[in-house]
């Protein structure tokens, strides 16, 4: 019981090569209780969100993390590890789950959590009139079938009667257990590290501790305040300037503007997030293997990691999850040969190729440099911008070649968001009958042992023949000033959001 099913066999960390080390420890003292934390997001939305199943930008779900508990949460290493849940059991053939709540847990209002509590946040994240965009991550779920235990004890079951192994890895991230009394707007109540006290959207929005969270004696600040902002300079000043502790995310071309100033420290962490192209295989050219071959090969890695990314990553192989413990390492490093992609070309009837390239705006500068990489290889891409909800909108796997890329998840839960067989998101629509059975098969494996060969082969199609172009894993930047303690260089994204493990020196 309790996740050691999905666990089993150790980390290799967040790089195919490197042990998972911090590369940097703020924990140099002991944490300190008091004071008010601050925050700053890069954040416009003026209508907001605190919807814990439905954010609408990244300050909503920044705030989620502040507002709500989830049965598991990330560790380190993007893995899920046990939250609310006190027991998280798989049964052989991974066609049921049955989650068991530690005793005691208590919401904001003083509610405690139960299982028809648990019962109704399932069917309200995957309620198609939410129409959650996270909603697809549990469809799988039999929603009108999920049985009570006891208070505390819920067996879930999966539509069909399929295997879901991925279920913790797929859930974790936007799995928030909520009140039956719940609603977003007039009580938004969680179990987070903080509860509500001030929302003001598009500009700040004020939290204070919450004295019966799950973990005793945590968090650790009195005071939780996250401030909106419109853009990387104004709060980068505001970070220099003692108006803010910590910014996230800091965007890779700011990140000289650390480098001499005392006020302001750097944050590296190294991640399992991955920038890609997704090639379109149901479209001309991308439906000739010849041609995915091809582009991989005329793709100059390293020269996207420096440019795009100011250094800030390493190379990737055109798969994903390299931190999971079952990812295929035999597989070797793919080169640049442009030789060889004029070759693959010429025999595929393209030697002298034009197509688009459509991209948001996150993906511009990457687009940008490809293409003049392509030419090298004597194919034309025409990069066209559009704005962020066309991009993600209905057509989003009708685009030729698009940008892409992903959290750095398990293999199987990123599977089932990109190019599995029930992904919704499927932007290369990659349909292949081997690696649809293989995908199914690790499904239904809890036995880490005899799962590793089926994704080892499923990563083996993925590489030679799948619509995946991955480029490059990326590392997080976060600005922090004197004042914070308990901030560790992670392998995911979610170092400055960790409230509960965040504390003020003074």
């Amino acid at each position: 019981m309790g996740g050691s099913l999905l666990l089993g066999g150790g980390l290799s960390g967040c790089s195919q090569d490197t042990p998972v080390v911090p590369l940097l420890d703020l924990n140099t003292s002991e944490p300190r209780y008091g004071g008010r934390l601050r925050l700053g997001v890069i954040d416009g939305d003026q209508t907001g969100s605190l919807d814990v199943h439905k954010p609408t930008s990244t300050g909503s779900t920044i705030r989620g993390f502040a507002l709500y508990s989830k049965l598991w949460e990330w560790d380190e290493n993007m893995f899920p590890r046990l939250a609310l849940a006190e027991e998280a059991e798989v049964n052989a053939d991974a066609t049921a789950w049955i989650i068991r709540l530690k005793p005691g847990l208590e919401f904001h209002h003083g509610k405690t959590i139960d299982a028809d509590d648990l019962i109704f946040s399932i069917r309200r994240l995957s309620d198609p009139q939410l129409a959650s965009p996270y909603g697809n991550y549990v469809n799988i779920v039999d929603r009108d079938n999920l049985e009570k235990l006891d208070n505390r004890t819920v067996r879930i079951r999966f539509k069909e009667g399929r295997s879901f192994l991925s279920l913790p890895d797929t859930w974790v991230n936007f799995g928030g257990i909520v009140p039956v009394d719940y609603h977003p707007v007039n009580n938004p109540v969680g179990a987070g590290p903080y509860k509500l006290k001030q929302f003001l959207p598009g500009q700040r929005s004020l939290f204070t501790r919450f004295e019966h969270y799950f973990k005793p004696g945590q968090p650790y600040a009195d005071e939780l305040e996250i401030i909106d902002f419109k853009d990387q300079i104004s709060r980068y000043a505001a970070l220099v300037g003692g108006q803010i502790d910590i910014a996230n995310a800091i965007a890779p071309e700011q990140k000289t503007l650390f480098d001499n100033n005392p006020k302001a420290k750097l944050l590296v962490s190294e991640s399992g997030t991955w920038r890609a192209f997704n090639m379109n295989t149901a479209k001309a050219p991308f439906d000739d293997v010849r041609v995915r071959q091809a582009f991989r090969l005329l793709t100059n890695r390293q020269e996207l990691v420096d440019r795009v990314l100011i250094g800030e990553g390493r190379i990737a192989n055109d798969l994903y999850a390299p931190h999971d413990p079952t990812f295929n390492r035999h597989i070797p490093q793919r080169q640049l040969d442009i030789a060889e992609a004029k070759s693959l070309l010429r025999s595929a009837g393209h030697d002298k190729l034009t197509l688009e390239l459509t991209t948001d705006a996150a993906g511009a500068n990457a687009a940008l440099v490809f293409a003049e990489q392509a030419r090298l290889a004597d194919v034309r891409i025409h990069v066209k911008k559009i704005d962020n909800a066309t991009f993600n909108g209905p057509r989003k796997n009708e685009w030729v070649m698009s940008t892409g890329g992903s959290l750095g998840q398990p293999f199987l839960a990123q599977a089932t968001s990109q190019d599995g067989p029930t992904s919704a998101s499927n932007r290369t629509n990659f349909r292949d009958e081997r690696f649809t059975q293989l995908y199914f098969a690790a499904q239904a494996q809890p036995d880490l042992g005899l799962r590793t060969p089926l994704v080892h082969e499923a990563q083996e199609i993925q590489h030679s023949r799948g619509g995946l172009l991955i480029w490059g894993f990326t590392n997080f930047l976060d600005g922090y000033t004197d004042r914070v303690g308990g901030l560790t260089a992670e392998c995911s994204h979610f170092s400055t959001w960790r409230f509960d493990n965040i504390w003020l020196r003074s």
